[in-house]
């Protein structure tokens, strides 16, 4: 009976022990588990990617795309230690070239590069840069004195954007299917052409007609226009060395600033340990390829347009190159008096342009 009452006792004792050791157990258990999903968490809210959604106009073959949109990316990647990654969409398959600004203020796209000149009126400032006989040497030299001159300027149109940095294509060229070698040539002859460089033309007895690059060749090859005025790069970019025979050397009529922009909200949401990461990616890349990208573009299309199409090229003499720098001159006169009427010193805008231009053609001759 002894033994009995022992083996009872035993039985009753023994889940006691076991239930206090299991419930501290748990206890610990639950504890560490409540922290390590903390961590988790924590872990989490770190590496949370942000994916930005950039739109431009330019095929995903073009250099724009491949040389400095790819790379820009992937190393605002990797100095944000992943947190933000852009995704690209070229080609207009987001926004059209015409709308990405616009897209970009309302969040259409994160991010947007294309012309300021497509939204004409939209920049009357920025139009400074892309007034004709102002001489810049190159793309490498138009795109620093826009960039600097932005800094100085700090225009009230382009506030409602972050602007990550600009890119010019420096001085460009009439492209046409007759050729052009005086004023008469061009007189009343469709050329594609935007923004300032419309009024350019018409200044010149031209018919310009507003449209994008992206719809140019199209336009030329089915007689709709006569002809382009832009960088030569786009007589390979763009393939219209297949539809016009002739380039007319042109210096002193063109340049063309395209922006690349992000939209306010989106980066005033970024930490400002991420923003000053990105702020060092766009600095390198305006320097190392964005401020040059045309004029390596501008030469192997040259090269291009007359070594495989035969294109033919016109130097025009100087006494009528004269001739039409006179003609487009009083078109900086129609700048100086639209800045007047917004309370502005055109000419002081113009003078400070003028200087940087001097600074950057003495540097990058």
């Amino acid at each position: 009976m002894q033994r009995r009452t022992n083996s009872i006792q035993n039985r009753r004792g023994l889940p006691a022990k076991i239930i206090a050791a299991l419930l501290i157990s748990m206890l610990a258990i639950g504890t560490t588990g409540c922290a390590g999903d903390q961590a988790a968490g924590q872990d989490a809210e770190e590496t949370e990617v942000v994916e930005l959604k950039l739109a431009h106009f330019w095929p995903a073959s073009h250099p724009i795309e491949t040389q400095l949109v790819q790379l820009w990316a992937k190393d605002i990647e990797l100095a944000t230690d992943g947190k933000v990654k852009i995704v690209s969409y070229p080609g207009e398959t987001l926004v059209k070239a015409a709308d990405i600004y616009d897209g970009v203020v309302n969040g259409i796209s994160d991010v947007g590069i294309s012309c300021f000149a497509y939204t004409r009126g939209r920049f009357p400032v920025l139009e400074v840069f892309e007034l004709p006989g102002i001489i810049y040497n190159n793309s490498t030299v138009a795109s620093n004195v826009a960039w600097e001159g932005i800094q100085t300027l700090n225009p009230p149109e382009v506030q409602d954007t972050k602007l990550m940095m600009v890119i010019t294509t420096g001085p460009g060229d009439l492209f046409t299917q007759t050729p052009v070698k005086t004023l008469a040539d061009i007189e009343g002859m469709q050329i594609r052409a935007t923004g300032l460089s419309a009024k350019t033309l018409a200044a010149l007895g031209a018919s310009p007609v507003a449209m994008a690059q992206s719809e140019a060749y199209e336009s030329l090859s089915k007689g709709v226009v006569k002809g382009n005025l832009g960088p030569v790069e786009v007589l390979k970019g763009w393939k219209q060395a297949e539809v016009t025979k002739y380039i007319t050397r042109t210096p002193f009529l063109y340049n063309t600033l395209f922006f690349v922009t992000m939209n306010a909200d989106t980066w005033n949401s970024l930490s400002p340990e991420v923003q000053a990461a990105i702020e060092e990616v766009n600095a390198k890349h305006f320097a190392e390829t964005a401020s040059g990208l045309w004029d390596a573009q501008n030469s192997e299309a040259l090269a291009y347009a007359v070594d495989e199409q035969g294109m033919e090229v016109i130097t025009l003499d100087d006494a009528e190159a004269a001739q039409w720098i006179d003609l487009v001159t009083p078109v900086q006169q129609d700048f100086i008096d639209a800045m007047a009427a917004q309370n502005l010193d055109g000419q002081e805008i113009i003078d400070e342009v003028k200087a940087l231009a001097d600074k950057y053609n003495a540097m990058y001759e």
